[in-house]
């Protein structure tokens, strides 16, 4: 059976340079800042996305019961451009996140592109419209508000 991938793309305006949104990413603790208080997630290890190979894990809940401790490994690293990670252990059947940083009339232009294959087979396909896709709206919808707030904070333009 082949798999079945989908696409989920989000995408801002931030008025900061390129090089002061990937260096929100570089943080210490970009990952904490980037996850939302709702969510029941706790990041157990950071990531320095500088280290191809270096790994993030993430405590976190399918369903808001289901325990999952979702591992990601950084495989890509190209300053002020682009860096990607890819799911290792997780929730997901496959996980791509590639993290996308280029130049804008108005700043930058951040998108984040999320190849992904659902978890539970046919029950996640169908289940993606109704759960997985709002889930990344909002998640992602959060975390490009708070790296606007943190890029654009005292930017001498």
């Amino acid at each position: 059976m082949s798999r079945r991938r989908s696409t989920f793309v989000k995408e801002s305006i931030i008025a900061a340079a390129p090089e002061r949104v990937f260096a929100f990413h570089e943080l210490p603790d970009a990952l904490a800042r980037l996850t939302p208080p709702w969510e029941a997630s706790r990041v157990v290890q950071m990531a320095k996305i500088s280290e191809l190979g270096s790994e993030a894990i993430v405590e976190t809940r399918i369903l808001g019961v289901l325990p999952a401790r979702w591992v990601a490994r950084h495989t890509a690293y190209d300053p002020p451009r682009m860096f990607e990670d890819v799911q290792v252990k997780g929730p997901f059947r496959f996980w791509r996140h590639r993290h996308i940083v280029e130049p804008h009339a108005a700043g930058a232009l951040l998108r984040d592109e999320i190849e992904y294959e659902p978890p539970f087979h046919l029950f996640g396909r169908l289940a993606t419209p109704f759960l997985i896709i709002p889930r990344l709206e909002k998640l992602f919808d959060y975390r490009h508000a708070a790296t606007r707030e943190w890029c654009e904070k005292n930017v001498n333009r």
